[in-house]
């Protein structure tokens, strides 16, 4: 997937469409160092169980989105940011349709060994 173009002024949530019975990711920044994702969910759907390494801010754009975090559910508004903490696992479910800005910046000390 190719990245937004830069130096050009958008709409977030212009940039991903909603599309029935699906859930879309679009990238708007990738690089080895982390990574800014546009995603749609079209209502009943889910991201499934997930665990990664470093902490994710998501950020509803649209909509209500119901992000489970180590058994623990928190429902976010349009407007409304939560940070998921690195290896908590986590569910995001779509009981309406919602969009939402996924950032995931890898910190690069996960792979350093500890003295």
């Amino acid at each position: 997937m190719a990245e937004i173009e830069k130096e050009k002024a958008l709409t977030i949530g212009g940039i991903i469409q909603y599309v029935p019975n699906s859930v879309v990711i679009k990238n708007i920044i990738k690089k080895t160092s982390g990574r800014v994702n546009a995603v749609s969910f079209d209502a009943g759907q889910t991201m499934v169980e997930k665990i990664i390494p470093f902490d994710t801010f998501i950020q509803v754009i649209d909509g209500q989105a119901h992000i489970e975090i180590s058994e623990k559910l928190h429902v976010l508004e349009t407007g409304q940011a939560i940070i998921i903490p690195a290896h908590a696992p986590n569910t995001i479910r779509a009981n309406v349709r919602f969009k939402m800005i996924s950032m995931v910046i890898k910190s690069g000390y996960e792979d350093v060994p500890l003295i």
